[in-house]
């Protein structure tokens, strides 16, 4: 893994991933339609002789073809990850997650590159009755149009994995937390806050239960799989492995480390119900005993995590007026 193309450059998760990528000394092509993806995100990346930065959509095939050109790896992170207003425009999830993974395979396939990176979610599992979920949990039926076309996008890559002989790596997410956040509930309850501390709106009871991963941590995880699986001799079709930390909070407790780190005592709100939205899962918990044998653990708790990400948002007051 020479030279590098990933999907989704410019946000969160991505541009964390540029920057590692290019402090281990690799060569990095970032793609990004910047629909979501912020250009201040890559400002460091900019500065490395070894990035280069192409603003294309993965829907245009041919332009994805060539941009991929001379890479070695893919890291596919670029999707619509709006899973709470999914239902008011389903094609998003069909079209910029499931037919956007089939063209980077597509151009894969083109270009002659064998490994390929995948960001999924625990959303795949549904509403699960296995708690932990481990990775070979049955799937229910699917809650959201968001994990729906995960799962699809899981299927086209391990179709492609048998059928072309590629090596893929999908690795199932909880929530992720971390600098350049721009997406979620911290957020949320901190714009929430600063318009008016008094006061917060909660979605649900806030006893959903759920998991978070601080972003070095996701990162770290990731290149030390792929590292382990690309030193081996024998060559595996797709390895799935969840991410997540070995612990959980409700929504309560998560708004708790929230106001005590701003010290603030506001009125809370509930919607009601057990959950936020439709396909909003009540209890997420993922089993990570698979990724943790093979030597990775977190650095963060839940809260460190939290605090780590709320005092980011503060120093960047800008990302809260964007949104």
């Amino acid at each position: 893994m020479e030279k590098v193309f990933v999907t989704g450059a410019a946000g969160f998760i991505g541009s964390n991933l540029v920057d590692r990528l290019l402090s281990d000394g690799k060569k990095v092509v970032g793609w990004d339609n910047f629909s979501t993806g912020q250009q201040e995100f890559l400002q460091t990346a900019r500065a490395h002789s070894r990035f280069k930065l192409i603003e294309g959509d993965c829907l245009d095939l041919s332009a994805l073809t060539r941009a991929m050109a001379g890479c070695d790896f893919v890291f596919h992170l670029a999707a619509n990850a709006d899973v709470r207003f999914g239902l008011d425009h389903p094609h998003k999830d069909f079209q910029q997650n499931a037919v956007a993974t089939f063209n980077v395979l597509e151009a894969m396939r083109t270009n002659n590159i064998k490994g390929i990176a995948f960001s999924s979610t625990g959303s795949v599992y549904g509403e699960s009755e296995i708690i932990p979920t481990p990775e070979n949990a049955p799937f229910p039926v699917q809650t959201s149009l968001y994990g729906a076309s995960k799962l699809a996008c899981e299927g086209f890559i391990h179709a492609y994995c048998e059928g072309y002989g590629f090596e893929g790596y999908i690795f199932r997410f909880v929530s992720i937390l971390g600098e350049r956040y721009t997406h979620g509930h911290v957020l949320d309850f901190y714009k929430q806050l600063t318009a008016h501390p008094d006061c917060l709106k909660i979605l649900g009871d806030g006893m959903q239960k759920k998991s978070y991963l601080y972003i070095g941590d996701c990162l770290a995880a990731m290149l030390h799989v792929i590292a382990q699986g690309m030193a081996k001799k024998a060559k595996h079709r797709v390895e799935t492995y969840n991410l997540g930390t070995d612990e959980y909070v409700q929504v309560n407790d998560s708004v708790g480390f929230i106001c005590s780190a701003l010290g603030l005592k506001p009125r809370l709100e509930y919607s009601g119900g057990n959950k936020g939205w439709v396909g909003d899962n009540p209890f997420i918990f993922l089993d990570t005993k698979k990724v943790r044998a093979t030597g990775w653990k977190t650095s963060l708790t839940i809260e460190q995590g939290i605090v780590r990400t709320l005092q980011w948002l503060q120093q960047n007051q800008w990302v809260l007026e964007r949104r």
